[in-house]
């Protein structure tokens, strides 16, 4: 085994070679993050605007998403479905998103092509798509999948529990938004939206791939220069509402859909994230392996699947999980959950689970870096959480010399996690003795 994470080691000392140095964009100097990768000819680069996602939404809940709907529907000047053929025709990726702190513009293609693809990026930066009969369809598009979300008792459910977890906070709102707020959000929102987070202030270039640093700078520079200046933004500190209320929803159905959700004290820079993961790992995130898996389906036959796991973000920190039951298994299986995290929180781990999980996320780590994007990825999140490039191959050696009692230790710090407050989508008692009968 040691041998095998030393080969894996050097691999990754090959493919993971980010450096982080800096671009000229007029009188600002920007942090740019570069990863070359000789291995095959292709070329992926991100722009990632900061504090410009969901959490900057304000009460417009789904700005951000819509917003970069819009991108996706090509520029004003080729419109939709010219735009998209001159993308299919050089086989270029090019997409925009938005996750709670950030929006995204990705751009991947053949080494050949990604001049070209520099081009389509510039025209779309240049002149968004924004005829009113475009917006008008992105936004009925968007109110479909909000009207088809509320038979999807597992959104429902979701969604209800981050309304009372995160109550009086930027992520009560799903990124999609609600059908009330798509329907208030005007054209000139969406204007606004983008000409106030696409700037210079915000935006962190990454590109790796085929090329050399230089080169990747030279094709930056235009696309740079087209941002306009504007003012950066501090993420908001989102905390767990300490008055969050278990909620219970009744509707048609023949299973139980229950979410649950605790406070997790930990920082995004902290230096046990590592220890975070082997945790969350072990009780509810490694699929039959898992604590929660193996007590509540396993042994009890509660659940056909049960999956947790710890959320560390810049602007907020917390854990979850969910599963469904049977309607009158509720009950019972709500009292195992939280009777299982508490006993994890108690009692820890065991050798055995920490030396599976450590064979799991040490054996599997090729699968996380074996495309060109997800070293992008990972590189701007080391950067973005305030660590070296590179850290990954530190955390996955300390991993590695993770002791069970170090784990365990820090397991008990966390007893947080058995105050859990729960959401819950089942059917009305009347109404299943009504189809029994």
């Amino acid at each position: 085994m040691v041998k095998i994470f030393g080969i894996f080691l050097l691999l990754l000392e090959f493919l993971m070679g980010a450096s982080l140095s800096s671009i000229k964009v007029g009188e600002s100097s920007l942090p740019f993050i570069f990863e070359e990768s000789r291995g095959l000819p292709i070329v992926s680069m991100q722009l990632v605007f900061q504090v410009s996602g969901s959490v900057d939404d304000g009460n417009l809940s789904g700005l951000a998403n819509l917003s970069a709907s819009i991108l996706n529907e090509g520029s004003l000047k080729s419109g939709s479905e010219k735009f998209a053929e001159k993308v299919d025709e050089k086989a270029i990726y090019l997409s925009s998103g938005v996750g709670v702190e950030t929006f995204v513009i990705r751009l991947d293609s053949l080494k050949e092509s990604f001049g070209d693809g520099i081009q389509l990026l510039a025209e779309l930066l240049e002149s968004p798509n924004t005829k009113k009969d475009i917006f008008n369809r992105v936004k009925e598009r968007i109110i479909s999948q909000l009207l088809q979300k509320e038979s999807n008792y597992d959104y429902v459910a979701s969604r209800l529990l981050k309304q009372t977890i995160f109550k009086d906070t930027p992520l009560v709102s799903p990124k999609l938004g609600t059908v009330e707020s798509i329907e208030r959000i005007r054209l000139k929102d969406v204007k606004r939206f983008l000409a106030q987070h696409l700037v210079v202030e915000r935006v962190i270039p990454v590109i790796g791939g085929d090329i050399s640093e230089e080169e990747a700078q030279e094709f930056l520079q235009p696309i740079l220069a087209l941002l306009p200046h504007g003012e950066n933004s501090q993420l908001p500190t989102i905390q767990f509402s300490e008055n969050s209320e278990d909620i219970v929803e009744y509707r048609d159905t023949k299973q139980s859909y229950i979410y649950f959700a605790s406070p997790f004290h930990m920082s995004f820079t902290d230096k046990d994230m590592f220890k975070m993961k082997v945790m969350f790992f072990i009780l509810g995130s490694s699929g039959f392996g898992s604590r929660l898996m193996e007590e509540v389906r396993v042994k009890e036959g509660l659940a056909y699947s049960v999956y947790a796991s710890g959320h560390v973000e810049k602007s907020y920190s917390y854990f979850s999980g969910h599963l469904q039951t049977k309607v009158e298994n509720l009950q019972k299986a709500k009292d195992l959950v939280s009777e299982v995290i508490s006993s994890f929180v108690k009692d820890g781990a065991t050798a055995e689970e920490l030396e599976s999980a450590k064979k799991f996320i040490l054996g599997s780590e090729p699968l996380r870096t074996e495309t060109l994007a997800h070293r992008v990825s990972r590189a701007f999140k080391e950067y973005y959480r305030e660590l070296p490039l590179g850290f990954s191959r530190d955390e996955l050696e300390l991993i590695r010399e993770l002791k069970l009692s170090e784990l365990n230790i820090f397991i008990k710090e966390h007893n947080e996690i058995i105050n859990l407050t729960y959401s819950i989508v089942t059917a009305q008692e009347e109404k299943v003795e009504e189809r029994r009968e």
